[in-house]
């Protein structure tokens, strides 16, 4: 890429091309959410426990319905995307349910230049590390925003599956971060025949990348998971095998499809950090 900002301007102009589609399709089934299905799946809420009264930033958000979701649960949560379109219908729909969910439109690594709050708990899942280039500032924005003994809770398709093509017959990309992936689709994961096309620019991120970042910058590692199975009917040659529980049919339970780690940011690694700046 040129920049970071044409990167950016790219994948906000993916992501503003979905909304409309996302909003009006039966994978977001947006009527009963206002009805209150909430949207998120076993694997989260189970790492994410009791959040009554607790203080919660969610990244890459898309249009609000996990960070409402949250709010639901009885925590106050601020979400953030990099998406107009998708952060105003955000707004409109917290507006709507009466919500106490905030938002904020903005690439997160200019978060600093937006924010000036720590929470409980910082929370992302699902489809969102793959659209940044610099996991170091994502972890560092991770640190910055989490309060003392405050815990991230991450959950994301395994790297695993990202080095197939779409059909998983063959490896296609690489499994290490070997630089921007630049490609363009018709239609979109949550309505794959919607009259759009998108040009995106991502990047594949390993496990070791992932978990380094984090210890590198102030958070201590306090589970890592991994699930034979998607919670999301996305995926060409899925086979249903219980409820939100989704395989390749090919590959059965032999492969990685999503992995969780809980980090958190403890008294100890604050101490040890202003000590060493004495």
């Amino acid at each position: 890429m040129d920049s970071e900002a044409n990167y950016i301007d790219i994948n906000r102009h993916s992501w503003n091309n979905r909304t409309d589609a996302h909003i009006k399709s039966e994978f977001y089934d947006l009527e009963g959410f206002y009805n209150g299905r909430t949207s998120l799946n076993g694997i989260e809420l189970n790492l994410l426990g009791d959040l009554n009264g607790k203080s919660i930033l969610h990244l890459q958000c898309h249009f609000g319905q996990d960070s409402i979701s949250l709010s639901r649960l009885g925590a106050k949560v601020t979400g953030v995307d990099l998406s107009d379109k998708a952060i105003n219908k955000a707004k409109q729909i917290a507006r709507d349910l009466k919500t106490n969910t905030n938002f904020i439109c903005c690439d997160i690594y200019d978060l600093p230049n937006q924010l000036d709050e720590q929470f409980d708990i910082i929370f992302t899942s699902y489809g969102v590390i793959g659209w940044l280039h610099d996991l170091n500032k994502w972890a560092k924005i991770i640190s910055r925003f989490l309060k003392p003994n405050g815990q991230f809770v991450f959950v994301e398709f395994h790297p695993f599956v990202w080095m197939f093509d779409d059909n998983f017959k063959k490896i296609k990309y690489n499994y290490f971060n070997s630089g921007a992936i630049i490609e363009s689709e018709d239609g979109t994961y949550a309505d794959k025949s919607a009259d759009i096309n998108q040009e995106y620019v991502m990047w594949n991120h390993s496990l070791s990348e992932v978990i380094n970042s984090l210890i590198q910058n102030e958070l201590e590692i306090n589970s890592l998971d991994e699930f034979d199975y998607s919670p999301y009917n996305i995926f060409d040659n899925s086979l249903k095998i219980e409820e939100k529980k989704y395989r390749i049919e090919h590959l059965e339970n032999k492969i990685p499809m999503v992995y969780s780690i809980i980090a958190a940011k403890t008294a100890n690694t604050v101490k040890t950090k202003l000590n060493n700046l004495v």
